[in-house]
């Protein structure tokens, strides 16, 4: 008889890095939310036509075809024109640019100021975390859109008036932002308090866990705790609450610019196309309908972004 020689394949897995083990549970567990990955195609997509708006308007925002005054959509103007016969399209792209620009300094602004705060109030606690908290409680006592009001009405009134040379600059810069400057000084003074709080908590309920104490006990000192152990553990956190904050900027400076206090015309935005559109949406409804569709779409996105993002973070609804 022939002998039959099997031959088995074994297959050998090679795990992966420490590093990437995470990452991918991350994308496994939020790709199964769909709402939230349709989200972030949308968002993505979003930050792609802002980036390339000189290439993909048709025309520019400021462009006026006085034969075309609020003309209704056509074959060449998709979204039609407004009362000064700009093409509608053209503006709500470069308006995603001011949107979404307001949205990312001013997130860059609050997590410098509000991620570092709450750790040294939760880390080193008694009275740098009274006083910290005492101050965070009397900011949170004034109404924000107020506060904010103030701080642009201010700020615009110094920087016309002033002939200092940080008061220039400040003009200057101002001016290239179209007039975004003080909105986003103001969200950045506000806008830190709540993250504050959520990285503190999140502080407070680490200092006393065993690796905490463990690296104490061998001569870790306090920066090196708070660098290299606190904060990489509060990143889950964090990510959430950006992902939710970036709507709510994104809202507050619509509706800053729908009371007139946003950008200065012609830059576009969306708050300010959307109170141009309430004055005449009964004769011309696809000036207000156009930039308020694409405002109502775009927070869904990101808050069904935020929820994809805390579902896959939180050890709570996870379901490996």
């Amino acid at each position: 008889m022939n002998s039959l020689t099997r031959t088995t394949v074994v297959s050998i897995e090679v795990p992966l890095p420490q590093h990437q083990r995470p990452i991918r549970k991350f994308a496994r567990r939020f790709s199964r939310n769909k709402a939230a990955l349709v989200s972030a195609i949308f968002v993505l997509l979003l930050v792609v036509v802002a980036i390339l708006a000189p290439l993909i308007a048709p025309y520019d925002y400021d462009e006026v075809n006085f034969a075309a005054i609020t003309a209704a959509p056509s074959s060449e103007y998709l979204l039609g024109t407004d009362a000064l016969g700009r093409d509608m399209l053209s503006r709500l792209i470069y308006g995603a640019r001011v949107s979404l620009l307001v949205s990312l300094i001013a997130q860059t602004v609050i997590i410098l100021v509000g991620v570092p705060i709450g750790i040294i109030s939760g880390f080193f606690g008694g009275w740098v975390d009274m006083l910290i908290q005492r101050i965070i409680d009397v900011l949170y006592a004034f109404p924000s859109l107020l506060f904010i009001i103030i701080i642009m009405t201010y700020l615009q009134g110094t920087l016309s008036e002033s002939e200092s040379a940080l008061a220039n600059a400040l003009s200057e810069i101002n001016d290239a932002t179209g007039g975004l400057l003080g909105v986003l000084i103001a969200l950045g003074l506000v806008f830190w308090l709540t993250i504050s709080r959520i990285v503190r908590g999140e502080v407070l309920a680490l200092k006393e866990k065993e690796f905490i104490v463990a690296a104490r006990a061998i001569g870790a000192t306090n920066r090196h705790l708070m660098t290299h152990h606190i904060l990489p553990n509060i990143l889950a956190p964090v990510l959430v609450a950006i992902a939710f904050g970036i709507p709510n900027v994104i809202m507050l400076e619509a509706g800053l610019s729908y009371l007139g206090l946003g950008t200065r015309p012609p830059v576009p935005s969306w708050g300010l196309m959307i109170a141009e559109g309430v004055k005449s949406y009964r004769s011309f409804p696809h000036l207000l309908i156009a930039p308020g569709l694409t405002l109502a779409l775009t927070l869904l996105a990101f808050n069904y972004l935020g929820d994809g993002i805390r579902q896959a973070l939180d050890p709570s609804l996870r379901n490996d």
